[in-house]
């Protein structure tokens, strides 16, 4: 890329950020991953150093880069989708649907995913299922369930929908929170530990044999497990509750403390 004569450089810069947009939006480059240094992105690159400075500001004023102390990082996107979300997404009553939600949309992401994942995609996979069986077999259910999380990524990431991608990355916050408070509701269930893992695998074997029938039908019948066992749990911890108040007075009852 030639950025020396004194026409050139606007257009460099405008090509420059132009690129480094295309890898946000396809997700290579993730939220939160800090970019090199100056001096070896601008040899990356193929630009001067002005032309990289005033690329990294176009996208910055954009507000697809964040300058930190440490560096230039890609910035959380969706926020403007993501805040009000946020918040409508901690209340109870919409619980159910929000997985409704994702069961439609990782159905169809899963069998988009087995028709479309290359190699690549396929190996990360391999390897989120490694990691969740590792992890389960170590009896360690924070780290299954950040490979769960991961998993379930790299199902949107081997969809190839870069819309979908990029939707489901700003609530990815959302999805890892909601999969690590899901599951230790759902380990007062015996044996759902195995039931997770076994639907995880079936999701992941289904991708990589390529059959988007399987895949989607895997997806499906994982979300509709957790949507129904999350029910009952909602409905056992109310009954609980109720009698707890009966059993106290509602916390006013001067002979039932």
């Amino acid at each position: 890329m030639d950025d020396h004569s004194p026409s050139r450089p606007p257009k460099a810069a405008a090509q420059t950020a132009q690129h480094i947009e295309q890898l946000i939006l396809e997700g290579t480059l993730t939220p939160g991953e800090q970019l090199a240094p100056e001096r070896d992105l601008a040899e990356r690159l193929g630009v001067s150093r002005p032309t990289l400075r005033d690329a990294l500001r176009m996208l910055t004023d954009r507000g697809l880069l964040t300058r930190r102390a440490r560096g230039v990082e890609v910035a959380q996107l969706g926020g403007a989708l993501r805040d009000p979300l946020m918040e409508m997404l901690t209340r109870a009553e919409v619980a159910d649907d929000y997985l409704e939600f994702r069961e439609v949309v990782e159905s169809e992401a899963a069998a988009m995913a087995a028709n479309r994942a290359t190699d690549i995609d396929r190996q990360r996979l391999r390897d989120c299922i490694e990691a969740i069986e590792a992890a389960h077999a170590r009896n360690e259910p924070d780290a299954e369930a950040q490979a769960d999380a991961d998993l379930h990524v790299a199902v949107y990431e081997a969809s190839h929908n870069l819309v979908l991608l990029q939707i489901m990355r700003a609530l990815s916050g959302s999805l890892r929170s909601d999969v690590l408070q899901n599951r230790q509701r759902l380990f007062t269930i015996p044996q759902v530990r195995d039931i997770l893992r076994d639907q995880h695998m079936a999701i992941a074997a289904a991708i990589v044999a390529g059959d988007a029938d399987a895949a989607r039908d895997a997806a499906h019948d994982h979300l509709q497990y957790l949507r129904k066992a999350l029910r009952e749990i909602r409905e056992a911890e109310a009954k609980l509750d109720l009698s707890l108040r009966r059993l106290k007075g509602g916390g006013l009852s001067a002979s039932r403390g």
